[in-house]
């Protein structure tokens, strides 16, 4: 998995915190007079002033001291971790710590927890400390090409679909509702998926297909994918649906009497899809069937892409 997300920067001072991190390990600075466990790695004591500090190895386990799930990124680059669970850690020697949670719901999150460490391989050349619960199945590194696993949801059998035949016009009405389905899977559009789609339709704007260029000079700091590409992505999706229409010979793609893409999809978001049944009428060729589309970010409430899909049913 390409990492397009900043990386922290270490320093003489906190470089054997960094190495530990590769090693699979958590490490803290111990004073050698008043044997004060310090982090943030520093080149004195905060409680006594001495300058006899050592690195010793630890736990790295502790419990939740606060936390809040962030639903707008701070950077384009996190837009495929939303929502992101920031955190502080309190280990139990003492000192607190930044992290984000992983394998867990927001749910199921209260102080006090107890939590785990986990190491995040994946930026390659700086291994990342987050988080999990001291009771999750996450696994405890999180290697190269991995992500992080979500947290347990309920599995729960889905009800048998309601049939309706084609010719029944008002039971095809009564599907019409304000209310939105659940969410579909999800699709990572990655910039392999992007240049692709840009080689295919002949749109290589560098908007789309040149990171470099784009971090430097695209007011989205990345790369975007293409309204269309999000768009068409939506075949990809299992929205889930509770009604199937039957009784139907053929059912063609008729167009769309909307289509609009109110927000950007960056480079290595992860997008989901929702859908309400907007209208339905008999034409003179059959049932035409307005299936309202919404296609956003995972954890965006803005969508990027809202689409009036007309389908006809013969």
């Amino acid at each position: 998995m390409e990492w397009n997300k900043p990386l922290p920067q270490p320093t003489p001072l906190s470089q054997p915190y960094w190495d530990g991190l590769r090693q699979r390990r958590v490490r803290l600075q111990r004073c050698g007079d008043c044997e004060h466990w310090i982090f943030f790695p520093r080149a004195h004591c905060p409680s006594c002033g001495s300058h006899k500090l050592a690195w010793h190895d630890v736990s790295g386990e502790g419990t939740l001291y606060t936390w809040t799930a962030a639903r707008v990124p701070t950077l384009p680059e996190f837009g495929d971790e939303m929502p992101q669970l920031l955190a502080v850690v309190e280990l139990d020697e003492g000192p607190r710590m930044n992290t984000t949670l992983v394998g867990v719901q927001p749910e199921g999150l209260q102080t006090g927890l107890r939590v785990r460490p986990v190491f995040d391989e994946r930026p390659g050349s700086v291994t990342l400390l987050r988080y999990t619960s001291a009771d999750s199945t996450h696994p405890s590194v999180i290697e190269a090409g991995q992500r992080p696993e979500a947290g347990p949801v309920a599995n729960e059998p889905a009800a048998p679909a309601r049939r309706i035949d084609v010719k029944d016009l008002a039971g095809l009405q009564g599907l019409v509702s304000e209310a939105f389905s659940g969410w579909s899977s999800e699709v990572e559009v990655t910039q392999e998926l992007i240049d692709r789609f840009a080689e295919l339709s002949g749109d290589d704007y560098w908007i789309h297909t040149d990171p470099v260029k784009a971090r430097a000079q695209s007011p989205f700091g990345t790369t975007i994918a293409h309204g269309a590409l999000v768009q068409v992505l939506a075949s990809r999706m299992r929205i889930p649906m509770d009604w199937e229409i039957v009784g139907y010979t053929n059912m063609v793609n008729y167009g769309s009497d909307r289509l609009r893409f109110p927000a950007p999809v960056t480079s290595g978001s992860r997008i989901h899809a929702r859908s309400r049944v907007k209208a339905v009428q008999q034409v003179k060729s059959g049932v035409q069937l307005t299936l309202e589309i919404h296609t956003h970010i995972v954890g965006h409430d803005r969508p990027s892409v809202i689409n009036d899909l007309v389908v006809l049913y013969m």
